[in-house]
């Protein structure tokens, strides 16, 4: 079968051509505004307008029972800082965060080193290649998690013991931190120690009474968007050029990921990476309608994996309708060796259907993608042999499933091929 290789124009003049006009890029003249420092703690209701740029200084907490309110077209830049002292945005429990940005007015968060100005989709001085110029967005609820000796809580990663604030988990599902609509996360993460780094959009326990939807993240120097426990659902997300995992799923997550799109570059790791409960409660994910584009290009000392997916930690859930598009012959699907996914998988409680793969050159025989490190599972067979739920096909033109793309006209993604001369 006729192969393919992926350059990164290619990969973003796809997602620029499907964008539709619903989706258009933002039209909004420039504003220029007042820079407004924020820090410490948010304790009463505050609304930031797109007539100021917000800087947080240090972590700034939206305390339980203050709602913060950010109005389209809003752009936000978090204080240069690493590890401890990266900048963040963080809505603890019970605190609300309502920022619904538009196709048309997207809410930034960013660095203060990038020039962007609220009406512009792209910024002037920084690229794909910027990492770790501040922290992130957390955002904490009171829904279940599955944690490690069946705690009722725990501190988000990213957040040093002893801060006051972070912690995540309860017992209400229906929990709502609020609406997040529109929203563009940039060339943050700051990594804390081992296994503890602030990601692009960190969601801790948070509830399906929150409304989250349209999220694009670039840059993040570690995971896209992760999620810890919790039962929200989140649609039409695109990550672009992450350095660790594109969307990373923990600790028994409930709640529905849908219409993704993901964009890997030389130095991203894995597209999905998912673990299962730490403690004896369990929830069932379900991820759906996927598109992952991994780079070809030549390894070096700071290339990643380049995966397409791991399944670790007894990870449990419904996995469909997922496109694989370009990689290595490395860039695999596959379940890790451990007992309780092998369990999981054989007990029908992580399941997987209609995947499509356009493998790249070098692969001559997809059943070297779809593994199983532990052998414990009939996975490559159930993918690969006859009537298996893998199909490959010669070209992204001949696929039939995957993310919607058209819905990411209003990201910096869709500009891409123009903007960053790919």
């Amino acid at each position: 079968m006729k192969k393919i290789i992926l350059s990164a124009v290619f990969i973003a003049s796809i997602i620029m051509a499907s964008c539709s006009s619903d989706d258009a890029l933002p039209v909004v003249p420039p504003v220029v505004g007042e820079e407004i420092t924020i820090s410490g703690s948010i304790d009463e209701d505050q609304t930031w307008s797109k007539e100021n740029v917000y800087i947080l200084d240090g972590k700034v907490v939206v305390d339980g029972g203050a709602t913060l309110t950010i109005e389209a077209g809003t752009v936000i830049k978090g204080a240069e800082g690493a590890q401890t002292q990266a900048s963040a945005l963080i809505v603890d429990r019970d605190a609300t965060l309502n920022a619904n940005g538009t196709a048309e007015e997207p809410i930034i968060f960013t660095t203060v080193l990038d020039e962007i100005v609220s009406g512009e989709t792209v910024s002037p001085n920084l690229s794909v290649n910027d990492r770790g110029l501040w922290g992130g967005v957390i955002v904490l609820g009171n829904a279940p998690s599955s944690f490690e000796g069946d705690a009722t809580e725990e501190l988000i990663e990213g957040i040093p013991a002893g801060s006051g604030f972070g912690l995540y988990g309860g017992n209400d599902p229906s929990d709502s931190s609020g609406n997040i609509e529109y929203i563009s996360i940039r060339h943050g993460g700051a990594n804390i120690g081992e296994g503890n780094e602030i990601n692009g959009l960190t969601l801790g326990g948070v509830g399906n009474g929150t409304v989250i939807n349209h999220i694009e993240v670039i840059a993040n120097l570690d995971d896209g968007v992760e999620l810890f426990g919790g039962t929200v659902d989140v649609s039409n997300i695109v990550v672009w050029g992450v350095g660790d995992d594109s969307v990373d799923i923990d600790q028994a997550y409930s709640g529905t990921v849908s219409n993704v799109a993901i964009v890997m570059t030389n130095v991203s790791d894995h597209g999905i990476e998912i673990d299962g409960p730490e403690g004896s409660a369990t929830g069932m994910y379900t991820l759906e309608n996927v598109t992952i584009f991994s780079d070809d290009s030549a390894e070096n000392g700071t290339s990643g994996k380049r995966e397409f997916a791991q399944f670790r930690s007894s990870a449990m859930g419904t996995n469909k309708n997922i496109l694989l598009v370009g990689g290595l012959p490395t860039s695999n699907f596959t379940l890790q060796d451990n007992q309780g996914v092998a369990d999981n998988y054989n007990a029908g409680n992580l399941t997987f259907s209609d995947i499509e793969i356009v493998p790249s050159a070098g692969v001559a025989d997809i059943s070297t993608l779809f593994t199983d490190s532990s052998g414990l599972t009939t996975f490559q067979d159930d993918a690969v042999g006859q009537n298996g739920f893998v199909t490959e096909r010669s070209s992204t033109a001949d696929a039939t499933i995957g993310a919607n793309l058209g819905v990411f006209g209003w990201t910096w993604v869709s500009v891409a091929a123009s903007a960053l001369g790919f």
